[in-house]
């Protein structure tokens, strides 16, 4: 069964978006292996507003994924390359099931990543922590949310930015 890492860029004091949902707080560290990180990954998954991010920024950089959108608001199927679906459980439970093979990429959305995790379908929690304290804004995991137990898989730390990078694997419900 394929693996579901929540993978995203994070504030330190635990944000992936400001109060508006700006990101532009987010450096990219020269160093980092854009073309990799994708090669790591299988497909991409996200909810309606971190897909509209996604497309206002001309999606990040990296070879094309099959990407998956979770909206109650948007019409499901596919279009443009992308497919839409309004139950992220049960769509995320057929995908998950696919194969064995390459883990799948929970892009982004605070709610999203809360919603699967309650189910127990997230895998693994991936964090780049960038210097910087929002102060407020979109939680890496909103409240009310499960508590998930971690265990340190890798770490990087990126000193042209200070960004410090955080793989974790889900112990229990959903994880190892």
């Amino acid at each position: 069964m394929r693996q579901l890492r929540y993978s995203v860029a994070a504030s330190l004091d635990g944000c992936i978006a400001g109060p508006k949902g700006e990101y532009d707080w987010i450096v990219v560290d020269p160093d980092i292996d854009f073309a990799a990180l994708y090669d790591g990954f299988s497909a991409i998954v996200m909810g309606r507003r971190s897909y509209e991010v996604f497309t206002t920024a001309g999606a990040p950089p990296g070879p094309s994924l099959p990407t998956y959108v979770y909206s109650r608001t948007l019409a499901e199927g596919s279009r443009n390359g992308v497919t839409f679906a309004s139950d992220a459980v049960a769509h995320m439970r057929r995908l998950k099931e696919e194969s064995d093979g390459k883990p799948i990429w929970l892009w982004g959305g605070g709610e999203l990543s809360r919603e699967l995790a309650q189910a127990g379908l997230v895998d693994g929690v991936d964090v780049a922590i960038v210097p910087v304290a929002l102060g407020g804004g979109i939680r890496l995991l909103p409240a009310p949310g499960p508590r998930l137990t971690l265990k340190l898989r890798a770490h990087r730390v990126y000193p042209k930015t200070g960004t410090l990078f955080l793989e974790y694997d889900v112990l229990g419900r959903g994880g190892k």
